[in-house]
């Protein structure tokens, strides 16, 4: 079992290792991570296609998607705003409204990839016996490079331990998740590990899909990823409405994507103090992802 989860862990972890000065060479590994992000998804297409009873499936996504999403929002929701009682945070932002429509863009794109995926697969009536191995080889080097992502994104250990909104918020988001997630297993009737490596994405979909498309198939892999997107499109509204009053609420709900995809309108409208924030809490969620579902894959294997 633990052979196994040192074996997946072993890419981030040899990625973590590179300390990278050129800013082009960076550049590259980003690019080279979002190309592999649309390869793999289009391959979790492909194996949505290759599923028996492909109607019912769908509707189990469905409705893990809605079990999960409810259960991890009640848990998430209860408990952060107890920490802008505790340690309220002064916002400064404005009152602008962002072209929500515009940053949503992205996140269209990936759907669209899965879909095609999926079309392509159930048109061509093709054989896809291939597509769980040239995932799983993918996902090592995806990992790999997020490895090196995550090593240079210009945050050190010291400026995480000293930021004290930001690990409180990250610790309550994991904590409050992982009972979302047993809550979820009790009214799914899924087995635990499962659950908990499930609720472990923080809202970064891509990456969560494709975990836990290659530990548990292409139903886990779908809800999973529908999960996450709808938790970040969900911030993207809440977000605007209510960071002013609730600043650390705002920024805990908007998950591992508060270090990137939801940090503009975390900036805009809770001002620069939100900022470093959102970029620590972000970072430990995002940084937990991996480790965290890897690790309950491997109890769940």
């Amino acid at each position: 079992m633990f052979s196994g989860m040192i074996f997946i862990f072993a890419p981030l972890i040899v990625g973590y290792l590179f300390s990278i000065s050129s800013s082009g060479l960076l550049d590259q590994i980003n690019k080279s991570t979002s190309r592999l992000i649309y390869v793999i998804l289009a391959l979790m297409g492909l194996s949505l296609a290759a599923l028996d009873n492909l109607g019912s499936n769908l509707q189990t996504i469905l409705l893990y998607t809605i079990t999960f999403f409810a259960c991890l929002s009640v848990c998430n929701l209860l408990a952060l705003p107890f920490i802008d009682k505790i340690i309220p945070l002064k916002t400064e932002g404005s009152q602008k409204k962002l072209p929500l429509s515009s940053m949503a863009m992205e996140s269209a794109k990936l759907i669209l990839v899965v879909g095609s995926g999926l079309i392509l697969g159930l048109v061509l009536s093709i054989d896809l016996s291939w597509v769980d191995t040239a995932s799983e080889w993918i996902l090592f080097l995806l990992l790999f490079f997020i490895g090196i992502q995550l090593r240079n994104s210009g945050l050190t250990l010291r400026q995480i331990l000293l930021n004290k909104h930001g690990m409180v918020i990250a610790a309550t988001v994991i904590v409050t998740s992982m009972i979302g997630g047993v809550f979820a297993s009790l009214i799914l009737d899924i087995p635990l590990y499962n659950a908990l490596a499930m609720a472990s994405g923080f809202g970064w979909y891509s990456l969560a899909g494709i975990l836990m498309g290659d530990a548990f198939g292409p139903v886990y892999g779908g809800a999973s990823f529908m999960l996450e997107l709808l938790r970040e499109l969900v911030a993207l509204v809440l977000i605007p409405l209510f960071i002013r009053t609730k600043p650390c609420t705002s920024i805990g709900y908007a998950g591992a994507t508060a270090m990137d995809f939801t940090l503009p309108v975390i900036q805009t409208t809770g001002g620069v103090r939100c900022v470093p924030i959102a970029i620590v809490s972000g970072f430990i969620l995002s940084l937990l992802v991996p480790v965290l579902m890897l690790f309950f894959v491997s109890l769940a294997n």
